[in-house]
Formats: structure tokens, sequence, C-alpha cells
């Protein structure tokens, strides 16, 4: 807004004038600039007029004479009408609304000047590393979700948090170790089976503080207890192995369930090689 007057204090309450421009500065809020032009030289006017500029906050005062000339006007102008209309960043929001000052050339940005967060995750379009990352979901600082055992799923995916370290898991972010299958009453472990073996003694090296309990099973053929003797033998044979892998024995230990526990029928040679089985199950 431009005033131009010349102050007189015979002509005008000082007091509401002041009050009217305090009171359209806190009506319009940033909207608001006042430029007031003393037309004259009162002293009184003067010191009322820079009160009012100031009360606008973004404004300034000035006289008629010191925009007189087409330079000083030119001048004037550019400052009231142009000045506050900069893009320094070339977002196409002005300086004087940006909130994000120094944009990037070509980012596209807000209404505020600030850029694009799509998925509402609090990082940046242009440093979110996981676009479309769903609502409420936590991320790091480069706008993807968390994964704080490091399995590779994310924590809002993973159904087993808390995978030991260099674990290799499913699409669930589990560990399943695959069971240890045996020959028809025999606990040997055969060749194929080594490689579980491995991967479970490689794994509990790597988390000192990971414990392993072994479960050994049967099918439903020879006595309960002769199957109770069966599953122990073999339970203790992967037991023995992962010691000769260097795992310390305290870290270990058997359950022996015999054929109390089928994963399969046992009606078929098929169901029955599949509970002739050691399961490893690990334990935090």
């Amino acid at each position: 807004m431009i005033v131009v007057t010349d102050g007189m204090e015979h002509e005008m309450n000082y007091g509401a004038v002041l009050s009217a421009a305090k009171a359209m500065k806190s009506a319009y809020g940033d909207r608001l600039c006042i430029y007031p032009v003393l037309v004259g030289n009162d002293p009184h006017g003067k010191a009322l007029l820079q009160k009012v500029a100031d009360a606008g906050g973004c404004g300034f005062m000035t006289t008629a004479d010191a925009i007189a000339s087409p330079a000083d006007m030119a001048d004037f102008v550019r400052k009231v009408f142009l000045s506050g209309l900069r893009d320094s960043d070339g977002d196409g929001v002005y300086d004087k609304f940006d909130q994000c000052p120094g944009t990037p050339r070509g980012v596209k940005v807000d209404a505020k000047g600030c850029p694009l967060d799509t998925d509402g995750d609090g990082v940046y379009d242009i440093r979110d590393k996981c676009p479309r990352t769903p609502k409420g979901v936590k991320v790091d600082a480069d706008g993807c979700p968390l994964d704080t055992d490091g399995d590779g799923i994310f924590d809002y995916l993973d159904r087993c948090p808390g995978t030991p370290r260099s674990a290799m898991v499913d699409q669930f972010g589990c560990w399943n170790l695959d069971p240890i299958q045996f020959e028809t009453n025999k606990s040997g472990i055969t060749r194929q089976y080594v490689h579980v073996v491995n991967e479970a003694a490689s794994v509990m090296r790597q988390n000192p503080s990971l414990k392993m309990v072994i479960q050994g099973h049967t099918d439903s053929r020879g006595t309960p207890g002769h199957n109770a003797g069966l599953s122990k033998r073999r339970a203790l044979a992967v037991m023995n192995a992962l010691v000769k892998k260097g795992i310390e024995r305290s870290r270990l230990s058997t359950e022996a369930y015999g054929a109390t526990r089928p994963i399969a029928s046992n009606l078929t040679p098929e169901g029955m090689a599949q509970n002739r089985r050691v399961e490893l199950v690990p334990q935090r």
C-alpha cells in the first residue's frame, strides 16, 4: 500500500493513523507492505510516516522530492513492485513466499517452494531413494523404510524381526533352515545335507549369542522306545557335526521326539522320508 500525504498534524489524528496501520498489518500479515510518501518537509509528519512504515514491517518511507525525477521514480517502482517478486532459485515461487530457498534448478516444488515429497515420508523426492513408501512407515535419511536386522526385508514387511546377522531369509524375512533327512533306521548325515550344517555353523559363528535347539524325529515304524533313541542319535549326530565346525557345545541342545511329531503321512514312502528328520531351531 502506497500512502501519499503531507503529514500535517492539524489535518489528521496521528494516533488514529498509526493504529489503523497496525490494524491493517494485523489483518493482512505478510500480504501487506506500507510505503508512505511525504509531500513537503514537515518533521512531525515525517516521524509519523516512518512509524507507519515500520508498522508495515516490509515497506519503507520516502519523500516526494526523493522520487521526483524519472530515474528516481523508476527506482521506487522497482523496489515497491518488483523487488519482492524475485524468484532467486527459479522454482516458480517468489522469494518472499518461498519457504525453501535455494532449491536446485529443475526440481518440482509445491506452493511453498519446497521440493515435492510425494510419499509423505519427510524426505524430498530429489533425495528419496525409495519413492512410494507406504504412509506411516518409518524411513531413514535416504527415504527408505527401516531394516533393523539388516536382512534385506524392510521392517514393515518383516515377519521375523531380529534375524541373526548374515542369515539367508525368505521373502518374509524369516531364516528357515532346511530339515536334515535320514535314511531308514540310520543316524548318519548324508552328503546332500552337509550344506545345512555348514549354513547353521556359519551363521552361529557370526552371532556369538545365538543358540540352537536340535530336534530329532523318526517315521512311525519301530517301537516308541526304539524311535525315541533313534531320534536322539540323529539330533546328537547334528550336534557333533556343528561342534566339529567350531560351535561351542554349550550353545547347542537336543530334543528327541521319536515319531510323535510327523510333518507328512506315514502311509507313503515319501511321507516317511520327510518324517525321518532333524530340525534346527535358532534361539536368540
